[in-house]
């Protein structure tokens, strides 16, 4: 028997899992495992029901068509999500906030953001506001046990960021983001999508977080159903700002609008729950004060 070699944080999260780590090396015949190896088809048994059989068809009867092998990547990704949208009882809330504030704070910072090098998104202060809702929220910032007996409270802020690369979706974490400030949050944002899209990044820099954004403003979109990425027991989803008429009390203004898409556990929070918090979350947007303490 060889000793096992696994990062701090693939041990943890085998833990979590009830996965022994000793017997999963001798089954694959490896000594060093990864995070993927503890979504490997291998480390435990899947459903007997295969409903993929039902489009297990011969598509070339219709016309050419070309194979592509899918990466492993894209399968363990898959796994995941397939798990996470059959166990999990999913509800998404659907809100909008008013970005005023937020888009007058960025041109007063224009000139600072090219000084420093960084450019100040809106990301940072959508990340930057979700701490400062998870904490006045404890239940978003929990994880619950795999057989839903023990419900993890965390005393901690980490914040997952979604990002899109070439070789698919990858999930960076920004630790401890209640208690950063913008600018640092920003640069944060920038190094770690970089490096994302580079594969560059280490396993202690992925999992762990409290809740993921996914922030698809830059390509479009007016709303979607984001999935809730387990352990965590929600998900934060921002599409694309749109100006909108909007009553002031005497005239409608045109006003930049963000749409606003939480996804969540419902054997964790309740819908009167998750409507309060993405209340307070916008909130805090539109007024930048509540940030910038």
């Amino acid at each position: 028997m060889h000793k096992v070699v696994a990062s701090p944080s693939v041990r943890a999260r085998a833990r979590s899992l009830s996965i022994d780590l000793q017997a999963l090396a001798d089954r694959l015949g490896r000594t060093q495992l990864t995070m993927d190896d503890l979504n490997s088809p291998q480390t435990t048994e899947r459903p007997v029901n295969d409903y993929s059989s039902y489009w297990d068809i011969e598509h070339s009867q219709y016309g050419p068509v070309e194979a592509h092998k899918t990466s492993r990547f894209d399968r363990v990704a898959g796994n995941n999500l397939t798990a996470a949208n059959v166990v999990i009882p999913q509800v998404t809330h659907h809100d909008e906030v008013d970005a005023s504030q937020l888009e007058m704070v960025r041109a007063q910072y224009k000139a600072e953001s090219k000084a420093r090098g960084v450019k100040l998104t809106t990301l940072p202060f959508f990340v930057k506001a979700l701490a400062v809702s998870l904490r006045k929220f404890p239940k978003f910032n929990s994880s619950l046990s795999p057989d839903g007996e023990t419900l993890y409270l965390k005393d901690y802020i980490h914040v997952g960021i979604a990002v899109d690369t070439e070789h698919g979706l990858m999930v960076p974490v920004i630790r401890d983001a209640d208690r950063k400030g913008l600018w640092q949050i920003a640069e944060e944002i920038v190094d770690l999508a970089t490096r994302a899209k580079s594969r560059k990044l280490v396993p202690e820099e992925m999992g762990g977080a409290s809740m993921t954004i996914t922030n698809l403003g830059g390509i479009g979109g007016t709303s979607f159903s984001p999935i809730v990425n387990p352990p965590e027991v929600a998900i934060l989803g921002i599409t694309r700002m749109q100006h909108q008429p909007v009553w002031n009390g005497e005239a409608f203004v045109a006003t930049p609008m963000v749409p606003l898409d939480l996804s969540y556990d419902h054997r964790v929070i309740n819908g009167a729950d998750a409507a309060r918090f993405l209340s307070e979350y916008a909130r805090s947007l539109a007024d930048i004060r509540l940030l910038l303490v």
